[in-house]
């Protein structure tokens, strides 16, 4: 009976292991499950595009190789050592070494790395549907700046916008592809082109608007008519690029003859800040009248002037003249393959002596993912 009471207990006792050890393992699938589908999700989230494309319109900052293909536009880098630190080595219409801000968002946000021109030859359907470039380096909002780079002018980019739609259309169908602009991330960057070319080095427009601010009004004007036209072709989500500290430009401090150091030019930069107030205020005014529409001021402005007055921060250590040749003068044409570089690239602000260079860029658009991401979230 002794021996019947000890190995009943025993069978219990396995028995109850046993139960334990399903338990335990029931359990332990469970939480693998959970931690797998977790981690499906998470990886869903971060693979899962912000927008569905990106949409980009302006100058030089943003062109990534439109004024490759016009046969008479005066300004392109299709030529070393622009595109010098891409992932090919090879220039392609980017005026920096490496990837422009449209590039460094649409990596950010899953959508592209890299953002092509609508102009490029053979578009895949996929990139049609992901969104290009319109941008065109040496445009800006005021027409008679393209006389002089041959560049498209913003204001006539939207045709290009409207073939780009009716080729969307035919890939995705009318309702799709309005739903992709609808919720794309569009990008306007232009206007220092204006001001370089028409009034500070070049003062053609100085006898019609003999104040700066005059001008800035008209310029404002002529961006206000531009985003509505984007509005009416479906897009929504629009970030409005104000000015950089044009001041500091290296181009600007070899226009204007400054001193030994090349301290920046404070009234040009006072013009800059002044626009780009003036722009704050406009943004809301034309957001409150178009319904469903979101415009976000991008502020290019401080992120730059910070890099320059705080070199060492971002670890650069020429900020005053750009990367190529000289860096006093060199842009386009006259920064090629015979022009010597500097040996490490991302020390320098500036790759020419007007375009930031890729590692500024990457700064920038650190700085612009956080406006967007908090626009977002408002």
């Amino acid at each position: 009976t002794h021996f019947k009471s000890i190995k009943h207990t025993e069978d219990n006792k396995n028995q109850s292991t046993m139960t334990m050890t399903s338990k335990t393992v029931a359990f332990t699938l469970f939480i693998a499950a959970t931690l797998l589908t977790s981690c499906n999700a998470a990886a869903n989230a971060t693979t899962k595009p912000l927008f569905p494309a990106i949409l980009i319109f302006g100058d030089s900052t943003v062109d990534t190789g439109n004024n490759n293909y016009p046969l008479n536009t005066i300004f392109r880098a299709t030529h070393l050592p622009y595109g010098v630190d891409l992932p090919d080595h090879k220039a392609n219409g980017r005026f920096s070494n490496g990837k422009l801000i449209p590039d460094i968002l649409a990596a950010k946000y899953n959508i592209k790395q890299f953002v092509p021109p609508f102009l490029q030859p053979n578009l895949s359907d996929q990139e049609i549907v992901t969104g290009v470039c319109f941008a065109s380096a040496g445009a800006g909002y005021d027409d008679r700046t393209s006389l002089s780079t041959q560049a498209i002018p913003v204001s006539q980019q939207p045709n290009m916008f409207k073939s780009y739609i009716a080729r969307l259309k035919s890939i995705v169908g009318d309702k799709k592809a309005m739903e992709i602009i609808n919720n794309a991330l569009v990008v306007v960057s232009a206007g220092p082109n204006d001001f370089i070319l028409n009034y500070y080095t070049i003062p053609s427009r100085r006898p019609e608007f003999p104040r700066i601010s005059d001008y800035q009004d008209f310029i404002l004007k002529r961006l206000d008519n531009f985003v509505r036209e984007l509005y009416s072709l479906g897009c929504r989500n629009i970030m409005v690029g104000g000015l950089p500290p044009m001041g500091c430009l290296p181009i600007q401090l070899t226009a204007k003859f400054r001193n030994v150091f090349r301290s920046c030019l404070e009234q040009e930069n006072r013009d800059s800040v002044l626009y780009n107030q003036k722009l704050q205020k406009l943004l809301p005014q034309i957001e409150a009248s178009l319904t469903g529409s979101r415009f976000l001021y991008s502020n290019i402005y401080d992120p730059m002037l910070d890099m320059m007055q705080n070199p060492s921060k971002y670890g650069f250590k020429e900020t005053k003249r750009g990367c190529c040749g000289t860096g006093y003068l060199e842009a386009s044409f006259m920064c090629n393959a015979l022009s010597p570089t500097c040996p490490n690239h991302s020390e320098f602000v500036f790759f020419d002596s007007i375009h930031p260079s890729e590692a500024t860029y990457n700064y920038m658009g650190n700085f612009i993912d956080t406006q967007i991401r908090g626009w977002l979230a408002a």
